[in-house]
């Protein structure tokens, strides 16, 4: 009678799968793993794993046990890596051991994100989607998309001269429309279109999800079978709302793109429509299933993650005047006061460059990365990791090193100068800033072009300042970033 109850049955499955994990999945004897924190019977190290800001209590635990640091929770081995030259060997030299994503079951099994190319499981199907993704977004395609990237700047100009308290959301319209009619066609006009909305909550849900640990669920999977009404369940509820805006977001501006094509009105060149005009003839289910969703991650990472990274930025110029000015004096010299500085003006403007890459280092909105698994065992140090542990690259600490980038928590472009040119010999931020080895970020060559349309049109026209309080006087700012696999300014401006 005990065992027909649901209930008792899952929760008897929970205490049998921490039991396996904690006495069967142990690290091969002689071969120590990495040092780490002690932990506890059963539950090892969940009390080391915050929920918020995991990138500053892990950046402590590098500093205390070195640039490799083992936790253990349920059983699970995590693997913290703290440096540039530890996340260098291991991610990239070794990309091929290290290119797996973890099981996520909130995230993937119950929102319904398992066909995302940055957190689909590495293999043959992982391939195909990266294939897809690269085809449209490599350094070399997206230069067909700087005429776009330049006209949403120039009408961004616009709304903010029209608007400039309404700063946060003309940066979040700027992107959205850019990616949007990128990916698939549509000009975008209200700041609260349909489509943009509903994308934007999809990827807030996903990026409250994604870390491992934000969800019990992500450690113990077999609580995926616990009724959603059953109390202590409210993940499962959360869920299944979230899924519903996952399904939206993937598919209503992908089929609006696909029923103009049926009913033959003009569509705009787009990345759906290119890739819905190239599917063969017969049976397209599966590849059709591909396209939605390779353009959807492509949207969202070049719309949520870019917007993140200017409201970065407009907190460093609003707090540092003086690298403003820096910047601004180089773009009169070289453009001059006639017209607005274009993507051909790039080379001739180091310091708007330096300015792109202090942006990236200084508050980095991917602190964590996303993070890999170890497909099989490996030995670093002489130390074992083993198969399926979970390894995040700190990049919080690998931008903030003080020797690579001594007083790191200081905004300084010049950093990366040297006799008014970029210096080679200081370490570019885009070696962390976008993911390590064959995870990289397929959109970061867009991301980056779209920093320096925007950075470079800017200040070309606007003076950027600190919000006044009812006095006129100027009131002080103090950044600080939201928690989450995607981290950005808490507070506008």
């Amino acid at each position: 009678m005990f065992l027909s109850d649901p209930v008792a049955f899952a929760w008897i499955g929970v205490l049998l799968y921490i039991t396996y994990l904690f006495l069967v999945k142990r690290p091969r004897n002689g071969i120590p793993l990495p040092p780490g924190p002690p932990g506890l019977p059963l539950i090892g190290n969940l009390f080391d794993i915050p929920k918020g800001y995991m990138w500053l209590k892990f950046e402590e635990h590098c500093k205390t046990y070195g640039d490799v640091v083992t936790l253990r929770v349920f059983g699970k081995t995590i693997i913290l890596v703290g440096s540039v030259e530890a996340a260098s060997e291991l991610l990239e030299k070794r990309s091929s051991t290290y290119s797996d994503r973890m099981r996520l079951p909130m995230l993937v099994e119950l929102m319904g994100w398992g066909r995302t190319v940055t957190l689909m499981r590495y293999g043959p199907q992982w391939r195909e989607y990266r294939r897809v993704v690269h085809q449209y977004f490599s350094q070399l395609a997206i230069v067909k998309y700087q005429g776009i990237q330049a006209r949403e700047s120039r009408a961004f100009l616009r709304r903010l001269l029209e608007a400039p308290e309404d700063f946060y959301d003309n940066i979040r319209f700027l992107f959205a429309a850019t990616v949007m009619d990128i990916c698939y066609g549509l000009v975008v006009t209200d700041k609260n279109d349909e489509f943009v909305t509903i994308s934007e909550a999809a990827i807030r849900s996903a990026s409250l999800t994604a870390i491992p640990g934000a969800f019990l669920v992500d450690f113990i999977p077999i609580l995926k079978y616990v009724p959603a009404w059953f109390p202590g369940a409210g993940f499962k509820r959360k869920a299944e709302e979230w899924r519903r805006l996952q399904d939206r977001f993937v598919n209503e501006p992908f089929d609006a793109v696909k029923k103009s094509l049926h009913e033959g009105c003009a569509v705009r060149p787009s990345m759906a429509s290119s890739l819905l005009q190239t599917l063969p003839e017969g049976n397209t289910k599966e590849l059709e299933l591909r396209a939605r969703n390779v353009t959807a991650v492509a949207f969202s990472g070049g719309s949520d993650a870019t917007t993140a990274v200017v409201r970065v930025l407009f907190f460093a110029l609003v707090t540092h005047q003086d690298v403003q000015k820096r910047a601004q004096t180089e773009l009169d010299t070289v453009i001059g006061n006639s017209r607005l500085p274009d993507f051909c003006d790039r080379d001739n403007l180091p310091y708007i460059e330096a300015l792109i890459k202090e942006t990236l280092r200084w508050l980095p909105v991917t602190p964590l990365a996303v993070p890999h698994v170890s497909t099989e065992d490996d030995l670093f140090n002489g130390y074992l990791i083993p198969k399926g542990s979970i390894v995040f690259a700190n990049v919080w600490s690998i931008l903030r090193d003080p020797v690579a980038y001594p007083e790191p928590e200081k905004f300084k472009p010049e950093r990366f100068l040297k006799d008014g040119k970029l210096n080679p010999a200081v370490m570019d931020p885009n070696i962390a800033a976008f993911g390590f080895g064959r995870r990289i970020c397929p959109g970061r060559f867009l991301t980056n072009n779209a920093m320096y349309s925007l950075i470079s049109i800017l200040l070309s026209v606007f003076d950027i300042g600190p919000p006044l309080n009812e006095r006129g006087e100027p009131v002080s700012v103090t950044p600080q970033m939201t928690s989450g696999l995607l981290s950005s300014p808490a507070h506008n401006l």
